[in-house]
């Protein structure tokens, strides 16, 4: 016959087997431990210490996105309403430096106040942003939650996280926080994917509206165009005088272009690889 303490000690063990299975709580956000995070579902954030970034001043070409862009952010760290932002448009011209720009640039005038934080979210994170959103929803910080390179494939429904979180619910979305997106996509969706919802349904019109809805929550649409060959140059002797390399301008010119023609596309992105091979053949080291 079983005694009462062996009994109790059988209860203790049963008990700590299911607190070993029971998953651990999540531990609280701290975002104090850096001004940029990259998302780590379901619940984590992974400080970034060093962030991959172009400087503000060095971004040429795209004026005007630049401008509204940084308004747009420093409305929205200083409490004011702001809108979640689309960056769509030509490959390699600065869609995503563009935000870290801006999110450094901000923050190099707050001064003691609370610096604006930087969340990356991978693309095939967007199903937790829903959760993401409710977890920074009570932080005393403004927070920017930055997606790169968004877009769905054919049969992908993961879009329709990314509409309810930017839509936010009941509850609103957040007032400390904000989305922004870049794409090569106007409206991040396939056109073959619109037009085979729109040939399949039973009001066609409809099943097109459903897609093209997502881009309509961003408020802020800022496109992206290829540069003219003036830009593209102006781009190189932006990066070549941050660098500190002094090349006689008829060379650069003739060498930037030369550059350029071999890979079929003048950009930002090409012009920081030409300053790149360039700096390595001299010798030379760069500074971002």
């Amino acid at each position: 016959m079983t005694s009462e303490t062996e009994l109790l000690s059988l209860l203790r063990r049963a008990a700590d087997a299911l607190e070993r299975l029971a998953p651990r709580a999540a531990p609280p956000l701290d975002l104090e431990a850096a001004d940029c995070f990259v998302f780590a579902p379901p619940s984590g954030l992974t400080p970034v210490p060093r962030v991959n970034r172009v400087d503000f001043e060095l971004l040429r070409g795209i004026d005007r996105s630049r401008d509204i862009l940084l308004d747009n952010t420093e409305r929205f760290a200083a409490g004011l309403p702001a809108n979640n932002a689309l960056l769509w448009g030509a490959r390699g011209m600065g869609k995503s430096s563009l935000v870290k720009a801006v999110h450094a640039k901000v923050n190099s005038s707050r001064g003691e106040r609370t610096a604006l934080k930087l969340i990356e979210v991978h693309r095939e994170d967007i199903d937790d942003l829903p959760q993401l959103m409710t977890m920074l929803r009570d932080l005393p910080c403004p927070i920017l939650l930055f997606c790169d390179d968004l877009s769905f494939d054919h049969d992908d429904t993961s879009y329709k996280s990314l509409k309810a979180a930017l839509d936010g619910g009941v509850e609103g979305r957040p007032e400390n926080v904000l989305f922004y997106a870049t794409s090569n996509r106007r409206h991040l969706l396939p056109r073959n994917m619109m037009e085979n919802e729109q040939s399949t349904a039973i009001n066609p019109s409809e099943a097109v509206e459903e897609k093209v809805s997502l881009s309509d929550r961003f408020g802020l649409w800022l496109g992206f165009h290829k540069c003219s060959q003036d830009d593209y140059l102006a781009m190189v002797d932006g990066y070549l005088a941050a660098a500190g390399i002094d090349l006689d301008p008829a060379e650069m010119r003739r060498d930037a272009l030369e550059w350029s023609t071999t890979r079929g596309s003048r950009s930002g992105r090409v012009a920081y690889q030409f300053v790149t091979d360039l700096a390595g053949r001299l010798g030379r080291s760069l500074t971002r």
